[in-house]
């Protein structure tokens, strides 16, 4: 008795699982939408292909209709984008920055605040000196900065930056990946 092996045959939903770059309009990636938002967004006019590259959709069938849906598209509003504020310098942000890790030696537990030049040496509470530190680098750190107590910052702090741009630094570098592969 031989049987024979069928090619691997995909699910017709799983292109429902598929996401859409959104570039505005001035080109600028923003974020990624599943493919239902983007179809939305084509469908009423807010949106528009950005290739028109064959091999650069996903066809979404219904009973009688096929879409083809692209990869990336550009909306054609110029929409009234949200103003982004660089959120205050508080715990829950920094935390959060940091990764919910000790900037000094990596440790998850008993987390604080720390500020890399101490108030009381002219330090200030901004981004660029508050890190996250557990309990223990922080008081061997004392009142001192990182190079007088030997202990070296893991990463540099520095404020977040707006949610789009980050995206876009990621979609390039992502882009820059494929083109090298």
């Amino acid at each position: 008795m031989t049987t024979t092996s069928q090619p691997h045959r995909r699910n017709p939903t799983d292109v429902l699982t598929q996401s859409v770059v959104v570039f505005s309009k001035n080109y600028l990636p923003m974020s990624r939408v599943n493919i239902k938002r983007a179809i939305v967004l084509l469908v009423t006019g807010k949106a528009e292909p950005l290739d028109r590259i064959e091999d650069n959709f996903w066809q979404v069938r219904s009973p009688s209709l096929v879409f083809d849906v692209p990869k990336q598209i550009r909306l054609t509003l110029a929409g009234n984008e949200r103003l982004w504020k660089v959120p205050p310098v508080n715990r829950r942000e920094v935390l959060r920055r940091d990764h919910y890790t000790c900037q000094y030696c990596g440790s998850t537990k008993n987390l604080t605040l720390d500020h890399v030049i101490p108030r009381s040496k002219g330090g200030k509470h901004t981004w660029d000196n508050v890190v996250t530190a557990c309990d223990r680098c922080n008081a061997r750190k004392g009142d001192r900065t990182p190079v007088q107590a030997g202990m070296p910052l893991r990463t540099q702090p520095k404020a977040p930056m707006h949610p789009v741009v980050t995206f876009a630094e990621q979609f390039w570098r992502e882009q820059q990946q494929q083109n090298l592969e």
